[in-house]
C-alpha cells in the first residue's frame, strides 16, 4: 500500500518526507514500546506509535524504517522532525487511536508482522 493512500485513509498530516509518499509498504507494526519494535520489526515496515520523542526516531534509524505514523493527535517537536529529516524519514500524524488506525489499515490490506 502506498504511503500516500495510508495518509489519506488515516486523514494524516504529513510532517516531513512528502517526497516519499509514493513508497510502497506491505507491513505495519503498532507499539509504544521501542523494545518491542527492536525485537519484532524488520525493514520496510511502517511504525505506528504514540511516542513522539527522539527515541522513536533513533529506534527507526537502527532498523532502517522510513515511515512513522504518530497517533492520538500527538505531534513531535521541531527537533524530532528535524532528526527524522536528517534520516530521510516520513512522519505522519493522525487523530485516530492505535486500535482504529491499525484496523483501518488492516481492513485495506496492509499486513501486520509475524511474531
Amino acid at each position: 500500500m502506498f504511503l500516500r493512500e495510508i495518509a489519506e485513509l488515516l486523514e494524516c498530516e504529513v510532517l516531513t518526507g512528502k517526497e516519499s509518499l509514493d513508497r510502497d509498504y506491505e507491513y505495519a507494526f503498532g507499539s509504544d514500546l521501542m523494545s518491542d519494535v527492536l525485537a519484532y520489526v524488520e525493514d520496510d515496515t511502517i511504525l505506528i506509535t504514540g511516542l513522539v520523542n527522539h527515541q522513536v526516531i533513533r529506534t527507526a534509524e537502527m532498523l532502517d524504517l522510513k515511515a512513522i505514523i504518530f497517533i492520538r493527535g500527538k505531534e513531535p517537536t521541531a527537533d524530532v522532525v528535524a532528526l527524522a529529516n536528517d534520516h530521510e524519514m516520513t512522519l505522519l500524524a493522525t487523530k485516530y487511536t492505535m486500535y482504529t488506525a491499525s484496523g483501518i489499515l488492516y481492513s485495506k490490506g496492509l499486513k501486520g508482522i509475524s511474531v
